[in-house]
């Protein structure tokens, strides 16, 4: 809903009430803001979608525009125009919307717009037709008669938006989301066409809310991580300037991952990285996981304690032991890298599985790996005051878990006696 949906509601509360005073010329230049601002904004983050997707928009608006659709009384060439147009376009935006984001290239911009000149082609062929029927039939006639959405352009805007739809909630993207919500506005703005500043205004917010989205999309990759959809070191330092005593921090580090991505490759590390991610985003008693670089993640627990947060730590930790993560796919390297992963070779074959890689912890099938992780927290108090302190406090007792032999929750407490995998939940 955030920002396409508020912004389209916004201007549908606004528009079919008394609150709407803007006259049509400036909302006419708001929505050329909308457009070229947005096409820039795509050009500048080389965002091919966003700036096809608006190219369309603004091409449309104008051939509306210049083709004499004065919202009083139109030609047989215009509504020619109108229908077509409201066809395509709709049909068009399901299909910038599939496309794969390749950046502004020549290789993606020339198919673009060869595809979009043989729709103009055809667009002018038929106005042209429908210019060479009869004299009586060329009369200007009220545009309230004949400017309305035929039934074949409904449903190109409801199958347009329901592959839009789709495929946002596979993707979750929120480009995708803008890419509904604009062609929501462009649907009101063709249905309330015989009203010149309700249909310009639902041109303007078309725009408009495709510009939001890079803004949008921007904030989220910097203060999200794009592998595995934690927030990003960024979002945890802004969290923690704003923490209040007493606040707790854990420290969370997969155990031998270096081994993981040596043994099986990158792509298995980050598999292992997202799906250990997704057991963090699932912490209990408060807390909020952020991946801060490679294989390490921190946990922020705001207003609560060390004895407060370890039974939920070791809960976390058992979940994550417990789980089983499956490689996608068979061709999994056997052999480790390095300069003599060659010699590993014997003459007479490959060895075993379980001789190649005695050092990847817990292989329990194939294509099953078990992944552990060690923990360490600390609190804020007398002698930690800042979140920096109370920062490496964690660091030094994830230190103490791995040395102790990993896979277990470490205090910054020296007192208190470390939990390990044998132990359980009070």
């Amino acid at each position: 809903m955030v920002p396409g949906g508020l912004i389209l509601l916004g201007a549908v509360v606004l528009g079919f009430s008394s609150w709407l005073t803007l006259p049509l010329p400036a909302l006419t230049f708001l929505s050329y803001c909308g457009l070229i601002g947005g096409m820039l904004l795509g050009w500048r983050f080389h965002s091919s979608r966003i700036f096809f997707a608006l190219f369309l928009v603004l091409i449309a608006h104008q051939v509306l525009a210049g083709l004499g659709t004065s919202h009083h009384s139109v030609s047989a060439s215009a509504e020619v125009a109108f229908r077509i147009i409201s066809f395509l376009l709709p049909l068009n935006y399901a299909l910038i919307c599939l496309m794969e984001e390749r950046g502004l290239t020549r290789a993606a911009s020339v198919p673009f717009f060869i595809f979009v000149s043989v729709q103009g082609v055809v667009v002018a062929v038929l106005c042209r037709s429908a210019e060479a029927l009869p004299s009586e039939s060329l009369h200007l006639r009220h545009a309230a008669n004949v400017l309305f959405l035929p039934n074949y352009s409904v449903f190109a805007f409801a199958a347009a938006g329901a592959v839009i739809l789709v495929k946002f909630l596979f993707t979750r993207k929120t480009l995708d989301s803008s890419f509904l919500w604009s062609l929501g506005a462009i649907f009101l703005s063709f249905r309330t066409y015989k009203s010149a500043t309700l249909s310009e205004m639902f041109w303007a917010v078309a725009a408009i809310v495709i510009a939001f989205s890079i803004i949008e999309n921007s904030y989220l990759l910097a203060y999200h991580d794009e592998l595995t959809g934690l927030p990003s070191r960024r979002a945890f330092n802004d969290a923690t300037m704003r923490l209040q005593p007493p606040y707790s921090l854990a420290v969370v580090d997969i155990d031998h991952f270096k081994r993981f991505n040596d043994t099986y490759g990158h792509d298995v590390g980050d598999e292992v990285l997202r799906l250990v991610a997704s057991k963090l985003a699932g912490v209990t008693g408060g807390g909020r996981a952020f991946r801060c670089g490679g294989e390490e993640f921190n946990i922020v627990f705001p207003g609560k304690t060390t004895v407060e947060v370890t039974d939920h730590l070791e809960r976390l930790r058992q979940v994550i032991e417990t789980s089983e993560f499956r490689m996608r796919g068979h061709d999994r390297r056997q052999i480790p890298r390095g300069p003599d992963r060659r010699k590993a070779r014997s003459a007479s074959g490959r060895k075993k599985k379980s001789d190649a890689i005695p050092s990847v912890p817990a292989t329990i099938a194939s294509g099953v790996l078990s992944v552990t992780v060690s923990i360490g927290v600390a609190t804020s108090g007398s002698e930690v005051s800042n979140p920096d302190e109370v920062l490496k406090a964690a660091d030094k007792a994830l230190y103490r878990a791995k040395e102790g032999g990993r896979n277990r929750v470490e205090t910054a407490t020296p007192k208190r006696k470390p939990r390990t995998k044998a132990a359980g939940i009070a």
